[in-house]
């Protein structure tokens, strides 16, 4: 089986979805790895308490520039 796009998800214990520096800096780090192999990010979600995030749509353009 090959995966040609992929989805990040993860939580913050904290119950606060808002995406860390940390967690951005990953999202590009991954975007950049995944290129290489051919496999395409489709997003990074943040689980917050009764909540999520996209770090993708809020960060598209400036994780695609790097």
């Amino acid at each position: 089986m090959k995966a040609s796009k992929i989805i990040l998800v993860h939580n913050h214990p904290s119950g606060d979805a808002t995406p860390s520096k940390i967690d951005i800096d990953f999202t590009k780090y991954i975007n950049q790895a995944s290129k290489l192999v051919g496999i395409d990010l489709l997003d990074h979600l943040v689980i917050g308490d009764k909540t999520y995030t996209s770090i993708y749509s809020q960060q598209k353009t400036k994780i695609e520039e790097n």
